[in-house]
């Protein structure tokens, strides 16, 4: 696998890496013993950075993957998680104060079995806007992690979001190297490619960037995407077009979405998630092999007009 440093963190990580949300159920029911071994062979084929939050499963991916790395050696991988976005009894919850960061920091470690978190993410900064403002991811939220961060209890700080605004927001109004990282969602992918136009923004300030789902949450996939999908409908029907076409091609579209999403240096490492082994190996083997550049082209131009059309988080 390719290794690319997440911004001026020391940390190198796989272009491909394996985000623990499917061990919290979050899409379908899982079998555990598989979830584990979808662990397992994620780090034994090469990937050495994992990402989940207290918010899938309500808590479950977080222990389960706990789980996992009992039985992995702690120098094989660098851990992420987060905070602010969480849940009870189906129930989402969030809080972005100080207090609940650090506690949810110390918990999070201890569902996860480690003395130390990699990188602590402030998670979904857009539901800090809604429901308070993202001053408070600047005024308590990053403050707290970065006390801890000072501490040696996280070794890293970053922020997700769906909303590549509320990010540039955020990055502009703090002092350099209060954010290491950011990780963004569905907008380096092949309908979608809007996270390129930031990247000049974050290499000047040294962040770095992590990518997550080259699938778009199931819209570049043969099986569809859930009847919860936010995307607008003419942006569903766009990308059926184009699983048909690669599926006339012979090429699943699967593997060219896996491709593209880990072909630009620039992004550390993507992010997809899957808790049966084999579907983990299968991606591996598509990131490792060319791409078709050419079925790429043909893919956005069936895509068309659609390109780029986004949607609110929920």
């Amino acid at each position: 696998m390719r290794y690319n440093e997440i911004g001026k963190t020391g940390m190198k990580v796989s272009n491909l890496s394996f985000g623990a949300s499917s061990l919290g159920g979050v899409f379908r029911n899982i079998n555990e013993g598989q979830a584990l071994d979808a662990v397992y062979a994620a780090v034994d084929h090469g990937m050495n950075f994992i990402d989940v939050s207290p918010y899938y499963g309500h808590y479950k991916a977080e222990t389960v993957l706990g789980k996992a790395l009992l039985q992995i050696p702690r120098d094989k991988y660098y851990l992420s998680t987060k905070v602010g976005r969480y849940g009870k009894d189906g129930v989402n919850t969030w809080d972005y104060s100080a207090k609940r960061a650090k506690e949810s920091v110390y918990e999070s470690m201890e569902r996860l079995h480690v003395d130390y978190i990699d990188l602590i993410n402030v998670h979904d900064i857009e539901f800090a806007d809604r429901y308070y403002s993202l001053d408070v991811v600047i005024n308590e939220t990053l403050p707290a992690l970065c006390e801890l961060r000072d501490e040696g209890i996280v070794k890293h700080v970053g922020i997700t979001d769906l909303q590549l605004e509320n990010i540039e927001w955020v990055v502009n109004r703090v002092p350099e190297g209060t954010v290491e990282s950011v990780l963004n969602f569905c907008h380096y992918c092949l309908n979608d490619d809007k996270l390129a136009d930031y990247l000049d923004l974050l290499g000047s300030k040294g962040i770095g960037v992590i990518n997550a789902s080259p699938l778009s949450m199931g819209l570049l996939s043969k099986r569809g995407v859930p009847a919860w999908h936010p995307a607008p409908q003419e942006l569903v029907e766009a990308c059926q077009k184009a699983v048909a076409h690669c599926e006339e091609k012979g090429y699943p579209i699967e593997k060219l979405a896996i491709q593209f999403s880990v072909s630009n240096p620039r992004i550390a490492t993507t992010l997809f998630s899957s808790a049966n082994p084999d579907n983990v190996i299968k991606n591996i083997e598509y990131a490792e092999a060319p791409i078709d550049w050419n079925l790429v082209k043909e893919v956005q131009d069936i895509i068309g007009d659609q390109k780029r059309v986004s949607w609110a988080n929920s």
